[in-house]
């Protein structure tokens, strides 16, 4: 799936890869992995794969969802707290995995979320074309960016980045992707 091991070069290292479930355990091994953020819903147990330290794997329990619904977890600042802490404690000694059940829409959200935390203010459009450009598919969970953009005080930034990228095409699984975690001007 990925052409080069994130061993190969140093700039791999600082890599977000994004993916479905059904690739995690292949992306983690053919990147080099060595965090592995999973956001998925409750029902749904992921093995943290023997590439990744247990300590490294940050689980976010969610139902892929913008407005509450009964019997379901709607995404919640507590867990945009927890998806900021881990991105910002990642120590880019290999690439950071995120996933989903698709690799879609949470994971995109998380993986747009943990770049806008890394980055300097400002750069959400950049960010979000970054990731548009290198999945067809990506369509982040809108709730988990505004309360991101709230959380970090984007004041609106990156609802806008989102907005501006627009829904990706529909699938029923994404392509699984890679881009930088420093965007530097």
């Amino acid at each position: 799936m990925i052409a080069l091991r994130a061993s190969s070069s140093p700039a791999l290292l600082t890599r977000v890869h994004v993916c479905p479930l059904s690739a995690i355990h292949d992306i983690v091994t053919e990147a080099g992995a060595s965090h592995l953020m999973t956001v998925i819903n409750a029902h749904t147990p992921v093995d943290t794969p023997a590439l990744i330290q247990p300590h490294r794997h940050l689980r976010i329990l969610i139902n892929d969802i913008s407005l509450p619904q009964e019997g379901l977890v709607h995404p919640q600042p507590e867990h945009i707290d927890e998806i900021l802490r881990f991105a910002r404690d990642w120590d880019h000694a290999g690439p950071l995995v995120i996933h989903c059940w698709a690799g879609i829409s949470r994971s995109t959200a998380a993986a747009f979320i943990s770049l806008c935390a890394l980055n300097e203010d400002g750069r959400e459009h950049e960010i979000a074309r970054s990731i548009r450009e290198a999945s067809s598919t990506a369509t982040p969970n809108r709730l988990m960016v505004e309360i991101a953009d709230d959380t970090l005080g984007r004041d609106g930034r990156m609802v806008d980045a989102v907005r501006a990228i627009g829904d990706g095409k529909a699938a029923i699984a994404g392509i699984p992707f890679s881009i930088p975690s420093r965007f530097s001007r």
